[in-house]
């Protein structure tokens, strides 16, 4: 067998992953001794400082990786991974509980201070759009499946997607807005998805249908967003990620009745630690192994 690869953990060091790593026959070491290195900080300038042409492996410990591309950290000579489907279960969760909540209207319900008429919808016989159907969306398909919600995938490639009653490219965009009651965004933010939701996108919703993003906040333009709240275009939106971000204090997504906005808190390292540990081990294995790595970042795709 090959010898252990010696890894890193930056930029400081934390006990959980280096004994991941030493689960996956690796072999935690500091910096100048290291082949590749565990990565779970947010600066990419400081990653860019430890990156030496020794380091053959770069495992990053967050899913979303525009801001390393953007830095132009992440390059062509040697393998970067994300933590990619790691916070898949509870971000699917989250997506559950804010559908459940617009759905049952307790926005308005739990700010009440008197009795009010009755109101609210169940989940049964509603259909969900899935925008960019990956690890989230698939696991949210499980999850509402028992509701007897119906759901429509749509990926990058049309692929067929386990468990959904449809599955769409990205030119079934429009079918599947016209069809939704629900439209959860659980894409990844690329080129080719920033602002995905516009105008046009939310004009095409049914107009009791909610938006709920769970992915990037750049995924949807706000001031569309706004605009089809105001004129009643859509029934409301759920949001756990918004653009800018965090959202300042006093900002008109604030104020409108018919939003639920949570500070991107559908996943925290205390709910996805134990999986993020189990992926690292898994890849110090499959390194020293030389087999493919899980989460491998393509340039060309953005993630």
């Amino acid at each position: 067998m090959a010898a252990a690869p010696r890894v890193w953990v930056g930029p400081a060091d934390h006990d959980d992953l280096s004994a991941a790593i030493r689960a996956g026959g690796g072999e935690p070491v500091g910096l100048r001794y290291a082949e590749a290195i565990v990565w779970a900080g947010d600066a990419p300038e400081e990653l860019r400082a430890a990156l030496s042409p020794a380091i053959r492996w770069v495992q990053l410990c967050a899913a979303g990786v525009e801001q390393w591309l953007d830095a132009g950290v992440i390059d062509g000579r040697r393998a970067w991974t994300s933590a990619v489907g790691v916070a898949a279960g509870p971000i699917a969760e989250h997506a559950v509980c804010l559908m459940l909540a617009a759905a049952r209207d307790l926005p308005h319900r739990i700010t009440a201070t008197s009795w009010g008429p009755g109101g609210g919808r169940q989940l049964a016989g509603t259909t969900a759009g899935i925008v960019g159907c990956g690890h989230i969306g698939t696991a949210l398909i499980g999850l509402l499946a028992p509701f007897g919600v119906r759901t429509i995938a749509l990926t990058r490639t049309g692929r067929t997607i386990t468990g959904a009653t449809f599955s769409l490219g990205p030119l079934g965009l429009a079918r599947l807005l016209t069809a939704s009651d629900w439209v959860i965004v659980t894409a990844p933010a690329t080129p080719a998805t920033i602002r995905l939701i516009g105008g046009p996108e939310l004009a095409m919703m049914r107009p009791g249908a909610w938006l709920v993003n769970v992915s990037r906040g750049q995924i949807v333009d706000t001031s569309a967003l706004l605009t089809a709240l105001a004129e009643g275009w859509i029934g409301g939106a759920a949001l756990d990620v918004t653009e800018p971000e965090p959202l300042p204090a006093g900002h008109p997504l604030w104020h409108e009745p018919n939003v639920i906005i949570t500070p991107h808190v559908a996943t925290t390292p205390s709910m996805h630690g134990a999986a993020l540990e189990h992926r690292i081990r898994d890849n110090v294995a499959r390194l020293r192994a030389g087999r493919d790595l899980i989460g491998l970042i393509d340039l060309d795709r953005g993630y």
